[in-house]
């Protein structure tokens, strides 16, 4: 799912959490906004989203980008998703927490399916 460079395998959340204030870029270089937080998906712990801040001074917010197919470079974690699909993603205020309702919009507006815990836990906890 998420890959150091071209080392194949999965990259541990602990390990990502230190990318925290790093920049994100979209496949073409295009900067997207700065990393904040690691969702992982609560069936498997792996990490499966992160929350990226965007906006200008004042109007800050966090969204949400998924790490599927995502590298990390020398200096910056690149998503496979283009910077625009990531700037209209859902997002919640710097201090925020997205509501469990709003979970199932996040992975629609990437196209992914959605399918809550057998017991209709969330799929995203933050780390």
């Amino acid at each position: 799912m998420f890959a150091a460079g071209n080392c194949s395998g999965m990259f541990p959340a602990e390990n990502l959490r230190d990318w925290r204030g790093h920049k994100v870029i979209d496949p073409d270089g295009d900067k997207i906004g700065d990393l904040e937080a690691v969702y992982v998906d609560t069936a498997t712990d792996e990490p499966s989203f992160i929350t990226v801040r965007v906006g200008f001074i004042g109007r800050h917010r966090l969204v949400f980008v998924p790490l599927a197919g995502a590298t990390v470079k020398p200096d910056a974690v690149r998503v496979r998703y283009p910077k625009q699909q990531a700037s209209e993603a859902p997002a919640i205020e710097l201090d925020g927490e997205l509501p469990a309702g709003e979970e199932p919009k996040v992975f629609a507006h990437y196209g992914l399916p959605y399918v809550p815990g057998t017991g209709g836990e969330r799929r995203l906890g933050r780390r």
